[in-house]
């Protein structure tokens, strides 16, 4: 049960929580949305995706402010405040360090942020999934959904910074066997979160699976050379669409018996752990 608290309880923090989202996450956001094209400008790998993959950084941020507005309510500061603590700004952060560097083509030390963001989502997404299981909409809506978006889409990011940090660019250098062979692990690992996402729990991860199986289309919209990266790309977004519908039917069974929420069992962390 939610205790009772004021809204300045933990006020530092929020007040913090506050002043990196409007000013690291307001500066992803004009990063991704500035006048620069850096979907088009950037290095070109063998598993870049479409740019529309990229819509989803503007969902997450929608919902992370949705996120600091409901700290000031009991539920949201029981979870944000007591629970997920000073990790949310450090996150932040992390995030907008890695945003920037990997806009401005320094692609070894975005790929080294990206493990850094990835190991700060991990650990929040424990700690959210494990000891908070949702007691209302909000919760559900404005805790865990973005954090499970940003855990599956940060999935998603260490592989593709790590193509473009080490692998080979698709406008002027042709694809070798190693090439596609990295990039066909690649999808196979991608497509084996989704499933570890859809078996995470009873009802599984809805959201993060849904990121996984967003970009592994959006890889395969935007790869159409060689074949063998293209088709395997496609295989494994229709495999990734299993787990997708597997974690459907599981949330819409958990919500026919009157249950809400996603939590981890102790032998199911998280693929990547901080």
């Amino acid at each position: 049960m939610p205790s009772h608290s004021s809204w300045s309880d933990g006020l530092l923090l929020k007040i913090v929580n506050v002043i990196v989202y409007f000013l690291f996450l307001g500066s992803n956001v004009y990063t991704v949305a500035g006048p620069t094209d850096i979907y088009y400008t950037g290095k070109d790998t063998y598993v870049t995706p479409a740019p529309w993959a990229f819509l989803i950084w503007s969902l997450i941020h929608l919902l992370l402010l949705g996120t600091i507005i409901y700290q000031f309510f009991d539920g949201g500061k029981q979870v944000i405040i007591d629970g997920i603590s000073w990790r949310l700004p450090l996150l932040a952060v992390l995030n907008a360090i890695y945003v920037n560097v990997w806009a401005r083509h320094y692609y070894v030390v975005a790929f080294i942020f990206a493990l850094f963001v990835s190991s700060a989502v991990t650990h929040i997404y424990y700690i959210v999934k494990k000891y908070h299981e949702p007691e209302s909409a909000a919760d559900e809506i404005f805790v865990h959904l973005p954090f499970s978006l940003y855990h599956g889409w940060t999935t998603v990011l260490v592989i593709l910074t790590a193509f473009e940090a080490f692998g080979n660019n698709a406008a002027v250098q042709p694809a070798g066997v190693w090439t596609k062979v990295f990039a066909f692990l690649a999808f196979f690992f991608l497509e084996a979160t989704a499933a570890t996402y859809a078996f995470s729990s009873a009802e599984g991860d809805l959201p993060a699976s849904i990121a996984i199986a967003w970009s592994l289309w959006a890889i395969f919209a935007r790869q159409r050379h060689p074949a063998f990266i293209h088709w395997s790309a496609l295989a494994f977004a229709i495999l990734s669409l299993v787990w997708v519908v597997k974690a459907a039917i599981g949330v819409g069974l958990k919500l026919r018996r009157g249950g809400r929420g996603i939590s981890l069992d102790e032998e199911r962390a998280p693929l990547i752990n901080p």
